[in-house]
């Protein structure tokens, strides 16, 4: 005999209760969206009077996590952007230099003088007073090589050494430049997305294209001009020691040094130390805030490595300047007045609130470790967005109505069940689309629509397995009682192996074949539970009322 226990009953109306209230924030996209963005900005930047009345546009106590739409439907920025690797070979040659200095100048009795000479960008020449001491040269100098795991089990140096007369000549090995490309380039592409995080848009796609290409796709975004702004700087802070200032733009540094410009003072520009003591890799916050004048500032505070050296170097320098350079320009350049320990200090300058805010958030991001080359760039208008949605819209009712239409006309009483059904399956999709924040693309609509169109492929195997039961005599009940008993089978193998191919589909693929793969995916799952439990808990509530002597599939 049919019989459901009153605990499933409950469990399987509970089930689908909570799929429809969590899509009911999608039926009001616009102002719950208006809600979450009001209570974000509370959160970070307190609440006002405009921003508690967008919050109060959507009750607190109901779900509000929406179903994000992605960069076909939304609209927004794409851009394809290439790291410069070879920056970073020219920043580490930089940094090598004060360890090469301070390990020969106990040598300097073999050796002779240690001059730094002009070099190539990825290398360091050193002069030595004595050639005949480069053979003690190489030795030193070699010991500041780190070796390269790698999972052969050979290892190789990070550094290649060598004499030319009396030059010494230090350069990257080719395993180390492969090494630093990929580490580059995973650096680049976790910083951006950190920095696109903290601005807080929705769902957006940054991944790795090739060796040394990364695609960044931010629905939302009004141009890709603006997506540029929040990741095209890098955001590389030093802190240099300053050697001279002076108002000429073509005064040679001098080896070893820099001449960068100053940003509060126009005109005048600042000979500085090309090796910094300390660098914004070493930061763990920044935070805007204000100076002692009231003029907006940015607070910094150093891990316990740069908090050593940061201390070290004013209790040394007490009276010079320290110069704080941003993307190679000199925001300030402050008198060290005392020792500063603890490694936290104040960034000063001629900032608004907003480039104080911005520069807090591109220094607690992190430093790009190298510059981007933009090579592909899109803007995606809201328009073409709205186009995609409405087509898409137009697809899915399209279908919709026509498996209703068919299920009624084919199966009678219980293609009316099956429709319930359908309509409870689409309303669970979009309550586990919005629960999980996935983001929905054109391929994601497809995916929709095909799961419309397979969702009644469950209750299909089972009414007509009724029909097979009816025709050989046997009482209503047990007609449909076998008919789910016999269907099951088939079902799951069906669903299962689509299940497979949805899966295969997110492990393999990217971007919208992965949008495609999670609707599809979540629809089986979903039209499974609609097909064996919501319909058949309807059908045996129907029964259970009418007591029908005789049914018609």
């Amino acid at each position: 005999m049919l019989q459901i226990d009153l605990w499933k009953r409950l469990l399987i109306w509970l089930t689908c209760v909570v799929g429809l209230v969590l899509a009911l924030p999608n039926g009001f996209y616009s102002r719950v969206e208006t809600h979450n963005d009001a209570m974000q900005a509370i959160e970070l930047m307190g609440e006002t009077p405009q921003r508690r009345a967008e919050a109060d546009l959507w009750p607190e106590w109901m779900p509000s996590s929406l179903v994000n739409l992605g960069l076909d439907l939304r609209g927004g920025a794409h851009l394809l952007a290439e790291v410069q690797v070879e920056d970073v070979y020219s920043a580490r040659m930089e940094a090598t230099w004060p360890e090469v200095r301070d390990i020969l100048r106990p040598e300097r009795a073999t050796i002779g003088t240690i001059r730094l000479q002009p070099s190539a960008p990825d290398e360091i020449r050193v002069r030595i007073g004595t050639p005949e001491g480069m053979p003690r040269a190489l030795e030193v100098v070699r010991a500041l090589a780190q070796p390269i795991p790698s999972l052969t089990g050979v290892t190789a140096s990070d550094i290649d050494v060598r004499g030319e007369g009396d030059v010494l000549i230090v350069t990257l090995s080719e395993e180390e430049r492969a090494a630093s490309d990929d580490r580059t380039v995973r650096q680049a592409l976790e910083i951006i997305r950190r920095r696109i995080d903290e601005v807080g848009t929705r769902e957006p796609t940054i991944q790795r294209q090739g060796a040394q290409r990364i695609l960044i796709q931010v629905p939302g975004i009004g141009s890709a001009s603006e997506l540029k702004e929040i990741i095209g700087t890098t955001a590389q802070l030093t802190f240099n020691p300053v050697i001279g200032r002076g108002t000429d733009a073509n005064a040679a540094p001098g080896v070893g040094n820099k001449l960068l410009p100053s940003i509060d003072e126009p005109g005048t520009f600042y000979t500085l130390e090309s090796a910094p003591v300390v660098t914004g890799e070493e930061l763990v916050d920044a935070q805007p805030s204000f100076d002692q004048n009231g003029r907006p500032a940015v607070n910094f505070r150093f891990n316990p490595t740069g908090a050593r050296k940061f201390g070290d170097y004013t209790a040394e320098n007490i009276g010079n300047p320290f110069a704080i350079v941003l993307d190679d320009e000199v925001i300030s350049a402050p008198v060290i007045q005392s020792h500063i320990p603890g490694g936290s200090g104040i960034i000063t300058g001629n900032f608004s609130v907003e480039e104080s805010t911005n520069l807090a958030v591109l220094l607690r991001a992190g430093a790009l470790p190298a510059g981007l080359e933009f090579l592909e760039e899109r803007t995606i208008g809201p328009e073409l967005g709205q186009d995609s949605i409405d087509a898409g819209r137009v697809a899915t009712v399209a279908a919709f109505v026509g498996v209703l239409i068919f299920m009624a006309l084919s199966y009678g009483m219980f293609g009316l069940f099956a429709n319930v059904a359908l309509i409870l399956n689409i309303a669970l999709i979009f309550g586990l689309l919005s629960l999980i924040g996935a983001t929905l693309t054109l391929p994601g609509i497809a995916g929709i629509v095909l799961t419309v169109g397979m969702a009644v492929d469950a209750n299909v195997l089972v009414f007509e397995r009724i029909r097979e039961e009816l025709k050989s005599a046997k009482g209503p009940a047990r007609a449909i009682e076998l008919g789910y008993e016999k269907a099951l089978s088939a079902i799951l193998d069906a669903n299962i192996t689509t299940f497979i191919t949805a899966v295969i589909l997110y492990a393999m693929g990217s971007g919208p074949v992965r949008g495609f793969a999670i609707t599809l995916g979540l629809g089986i799952l979903t039209s499974v539970f609609t097909a064996i439990f919501v319909t058949r808990l309807i059908i045996v509530i129907w029964f259970e009322r009418r007591r029908p002597k005789t049914i018609e599939v």
